[in-house]
C-alpha cells in the first residue's frame, strides 16, 4: 500500500473533514480491513507516527526519520510486517545535490524532500526486495524531474525486486513518469496489473466523493522482477467521511528471480 495520510493541522473546527482527531480512527479502520504487508506513507508527523505504530500491532516496525536537518518534522516511513519481511538495511536520502546531508534542498524545492530506501528479505520466498518510498515536491517541476532520475537510479541498484511507492505530485502524462517508466526501467502497477479491482479514481480527492479520471498522482512502480496480480485505488468512505485527502493505492505483487523468464502465473509467493 502507498498512502499519503495528510499531516494534521491545528485549530480545525469540529466536523471539518481534515480534522486528524476524527480521521485517525478511519485510518485505523481502513488499515485493519486491508492488512497490507508493507506500506509507504507520506506526510506523517511524529504524533501520527507513534499512533499508527501502536495501531498496527506488536509485529510491525518502521524505518525513516523526519526530513529536516535535525531529523524532525514530516516523515515518509515504510511500515512493514516483521513476520513477513526481514529488514536487511535501510537509509534515508535527501532529494538534492547532496543526498547524504539531512535537510538539504536543491532544484527549486522550498522544503526538504526525501526518499527512504529499505532492503528486505521476503520470509515466504527467501527473495530480496528493495522498497523505496518518496514524496516529490509539489511546487518545483525541476525538482520532480531530478527526483525521478535519482529514485530510478536507486531502484536500478536493487539486486532483484524493486518497488517504488510515493506521492509524486504529478500525473502519468508528466516527464517524471515517462522517465521512470522508460529510461528508469520501472513499470506502473496500475497499467500492468492482471486485474484492476476498482475504478480508476483520482488519488487526490480533497475529501470529496471519489472521482473517475482525475489526477492519479500516487503510484506503485515495480521493476521486471515483480509481477502485479491486482491493483486498486481504495476510495472507501465511512458514513461519507474519508480517512485522508488522498486515496491509498494497493497492489498484490509476486516476486521472481530476475533470471527467470517464467510467465506471471508461475512466480513465487505474494506480498501486497
Amino acid at each position: 500500500m502507498c498512502w499519503n495520510i495528510r499531516r494534521p493541522f491545528p485549530h480545525m473546527a469540529r466536523r471539518h473533514p481534515d480534522r486528524w482527531e476524527d480521521r485517525k480512527w478511519l485510518a485505523v479502520r481502513l488499515l485493519a480491513s486491508e492488512q497490507p504487508s508493507v506500506i509507504g506513507m507520506q506526510e506523517v508527523m511524529p504524533d501520527q507516527l507513534h499512533f499508527l505504530r501502536a495501531a498496527f500491532g506488536p509485529f510491525w516496525q518502521w524505518v525513516g526519520y523526519g526530513r529536516n536537518a535535525d531529523h524532525g518534522g514530516e516523515h515518509i516511513p515504510i511500515f512493514f510486517d516483521s513476520e513477513r519481511l526481514r529488514l536487511q538495511s535501510w537509509k534515508q536520502l535527501a532529494l538534492s545535490d547532496t543526498p547524504e546531508v539531512p535537510g538539504s534542498r536543491s532544484w527549486g524545492n522550498l522544503i526538504p524532500r526525501i526518499a527512504v530506501v529499505a532492503d528486505f528479505v521476503d520470509l515466504a520466498t527467501g527473495l530480496p526486495i528493495r522498497m523505496i518510498n518518496t514524496h516529490f515536491d509539489h511546487y518545483s517541476r525541476k525538482s520532480r524531474e531530478r527526483s525521478a532520475r535519482m529514485v530510478s537510479e536507486l531502484a536500478s541498484q536493487a539486486p532483484a525486486a524493486a518497488i517504488v511507492m510515493g506521492d509524486m505530485n504529478t500525473t502519468p502524462r508528466s516527464l517524471p513518469y515517462r522517465y521512470m517508466t522508460r529510461e528508469g526501467a520501472l513499470q506502473d502497477s496500475w497499467v500492468i496489473a492482471e486485474h484492476r479491482l476498482t475504478e480508476g479514481w483520482a488519488t487526490y480527492s480533497g475529501y470529496r466523493p471519489p472521482r473517475r479520471g482525475g489526477k492519479r498522482i500516487d503510484w506503485i512502480l515495480v521493476n521486471d522482477a515483480v509481477a502485479v496480480e491486482s491493483v486498486a485505488i481504495n476510495a472507501v468512505r465511512y458514513a461519507g467521511a474519508a480517512a485522508s485527502d488522498h486515496e491509498p493505492v494497493q497492489a498484490v505483487l509476486r516476486m521472481r528471480r530476475r533470471s527467470e523468464s517464467a510467465p506471471r502465473d508461475t512466480v513465487s509467493s505474494s506480498t501486497g
